[in-house]
């Protein structure tokens, strides 16, 4: 697969050290409690599952399912929620895991969705945040990488359910993803 990749934005090492610096924050900021994580799937399984096993409070974990994009390299602007959390969040302190925040129309709708029942908090943690594609007015809480708006892949970001599992980020090679 590396073949495919025209250039790596993010090594493995760089990954590691920001997930880090970002879960050393979360668990200062919430010292003594309990946060719910909530994966948003599939693309922040990798970040999730890294991101938890490096902060210090208790943390519980569901996921949902949501979806904008299907085998599209665009989003289509419509939210479509495809799994619904297990848990009940009223009164417990929320924290979004995203991979990435692009146009912001999904996080926004899901932000949105998950206020109405009434969680106690509710912040987001993304690992990209590419600010030039945004039509929606969300922000992250903890951001770690902010990227100009390349299409990128790997870490557990797809195109078309390839190329989760390669261990840096990277821009795959046009060819990959253009109309043919």
């Amino acid at each position: 697969m590396d073949n495919l990749i025209k250039e790596v934005l993010y090594t493995e090492d760089q990954i590691k050290e920001k997930v880090r610096e970002l879960a050393k924050q979360i668990s200062k900021d919430y010292e003594g409690k309990k946060v719910l994580c909530i994966g948003i799937l599939k693309g922040s399984v990798v970040f999730l599952s890294d991101i938890i096993r490096e902060m210090d409070v208790e943390v519980e974990i569901d996921f949902m399912a949501v979806s904008s994009y299907g085998h599209s390299t665009k989003s289509s602007g419509v939210v479509r929620i495809l799994k619904d959390l297990n848990y009940d969040i009223e009164g417990k302190d929320v924290l979004i895991i995203e991979d990435i925040i692009d146009t912001g129309t999904t996080l926004k709708y899901l932000c949105e969705y998950l206020k109405g029942r009434k969680p106690k908090t509710l912040k987001v943690c993304c690992l990209l945040d590419k600010p030039e594609r945004r039509n929606a007015d969300i922000k992250s809480d903890y951001t770690g990488f902010v990227i100009p708006d390349y299409f990128i892949v790997g870490y557990g970001i797809d195109y078309a359910d390839r190329f989760r599992q390669l261990p840096y980020i990277g821009v795959p090679k046009e060819e990959v993803y253009s109309d043919k």
